[in-house]
Formats: structure tokens, C-alpha cells, sequence
């Protein structure tokens, strides 16, 4: 890419950073046109994509070059999805998106209660030996989950030993809350950062 067209592109990519800070000012006319050009592009990008990756070599190549017709099923539920938008035939789509949902819900639910309920269980069956730092960090672990899970145990009165272990719970939540929050900002700020640097940097050269 030569010098000039490298400086007409930072142009345009620092026009559009540009207008989509003057939303820190108010909604305005230029955010707008920016960031409708942003989703616009961004979806003509990713529908491209999706043929490419998923409709041709998923669907199409598996009918054309592997023989293999019975894709046609999968690909005229599809077709039917599309129903939705008419008023009068809405209720076809109904099927293809019912045995969509079953399906998904029949993948997703195991793979959740792996990742979010067995894992987690698994997370907390850590050795607690008091003799090394690493014992006592699992002794915290556990102690920290189990205060979690006291504050949501409604079926008894906080109070007394139970109402201080609730306590100390909300204190983890929090701080947990807090850490994941604080992480999130910084990501952003990073983001940020970078946009400054490119602005100073790669558009107007006033920093290396």
C-alpha cells in the first residue's frame, strides 16, 4: 500500500472514530450517519462470510460434490424460517423453528450444566492443606463459595452465625462484582487508548 492510499484509509477510519465520540457531546446527525455505515458494513461483511464458510461448503458443496441429497431437508426448513414474514403464513415457520429450539436446547443444556454447575462444583473440591499457601487459598476458595451460597438460602432467618456468614457473603459478591467490573472498564479504557493512538499517532503523527 502505497504512502498515500495508507493516508486517505487512516482518513476515513479516523473520520468515523471521530464521529462516533461526538456522542459524548449529544446524539447528533454525524453519529448517526456513522454508525449506520458501521452496522451496514458490518452486516454486508458478515452475511458474505457466512455464505463462504457455512452455506456453500455446509450445504451446497455437500449436495453438488459429495452427492449427498438429503441436505436438501435441512435447507428447505430453512427456506421455511422465512414465513415470518408474512402475515398470513407465519405459522410455518413455527415447525423448522421448533425442531431449531429443540435441538439447541437439547445441546445446550448439557454443555451449561457442565460448564456452569459441574465445573463449578468441581472448582471448590480443591485440597486444603494448611502447611503451604496454596492450601490456604483453597481453604478461602471454599470458604468464600460457601458464604455465596448462604446469602440466596432463604428458607432459614438470617441471623446469628447465619445472618454473619450472609454478611460475609454479600462482601464476596461484591468484591467479585467489583473485580469483574474493574476489568471491564479497563478493557474499554484499552480500547480507548488505542483509538488516542492511532489518532496521534498513525493519523496526525504527533507521537510515535
Amino acid at each position: 500500500m502505497s504512502p498515500l492510499e495508507l493516508t486517505i484509509w487512516n482518513t476515513i477510519a479516523a473520520f468515523f472514530t471521530i464521529a462516533i465520540f461526538t456522542f459524548l457531546y449529544k446524539d447528533n446527525t454525524l453519529y448517526k450517519i456513522a454508525e449506520s455505515i458501521v452496522v451496514g458494513v458490518a452486516a454486508g461483511y458478515f452475511t458474505v462470510l457466512l455464505f463462504w464458510t457455512s452455506l456453500k461448503p455446509k450445504f451446497w458443496d455437500q449436495i453438488t460434490i459429495y452427492g449427498r441429497w438429503w441436505y436438501i431437508i435441512p435447507g428447505l426448513l430453512g427456506l421455511l424460517m422465512y414465513f415470518r414474514f408474512s402475515k398470513r403464513y407465519a405459522w410455518i415457520s413455527r415447525y423448522p423453528l421448533c425442531l431449531y429450539i429443540g435441538i439447541g436446547s437439547g445441546i445446550a443444556i448439557p454443555l451449561s450444566l457442565q460448564t456452569f454447575v459441574v465445573r463449578q462444583v468441581e472448582a471448590t473440591m480443591l485440597p486444603m492443606s494448611f502447611t503451604s499457601l496454596e492450601g490456604w487459598n483453597n481453604f478461602l476458595v471454599v470458604i468464600m463459595v460457601f458464604s455465596g451460597l448462604i446469602y440466596f438460602f432463604f428458607s432459614m432467618e438470617h441471623r446469628g452465625l447465619v445472618g454473619k456468614t450472609a454478611t460475609f457473603g454479600i462482601w464476596v459478591i461484591m468484591v467479585g462484582f467489583g473485580a469483574s467490573f474493574g476489568y471491564t472498564v479497563m478493557a474499554r479504557v484499552s480500547l480507548l487508548i488505542g483509538r488516542i493512538q492511532f489518532l496521534l499517532g498513525d493519523w496526525l503523527h504527533l507521537v510515535d
